[in-house]
């Protein structure tokens, strides 16, 4: 007995509800907290040396990698990439 899928997507409901916009910038910030948050441990960088590197406050940091802020500027992760000696890429699909 095959079950067939019925009805819309997650996406499409949540583009009914205008929250796919929303669920997105959430989901993509937590992925770039967390991948700022691994690479740091990975070279075992403290937040202090890490916001020292990056030439801004630990609070500021805190702030970068607090998957629950939205507050999140290309410039800042600009700079957390260069102080990781990794390259930014962001784009348009």
């Amino acid at each position: 007995m095959k079950k067939k899928h019925v009805g819309s997507g997650f996406d499409d409901f949540l583009r009914e509800d205008r929250l796919l916009e929303a669920a997105t910038a959430t989901a993509t910030k937590r992925v770039i907290a967390h991948q700022i948050a691994k690479e740091m441990k990975r070279r075992r960088l403290t937040k202090l040396a890490m916001a020292a590197r990056m030439k801004t406050s630990r609070a500021a940091l805190d702030r970068l990698l607090d998957p629950d802020n939205p507050s999140v500027t290309i410039g800042t992760l600009e700079k957390a990439a260069t102080a990781l000696n990794r390259r930014l890429t962001v784009e348009l699909r």
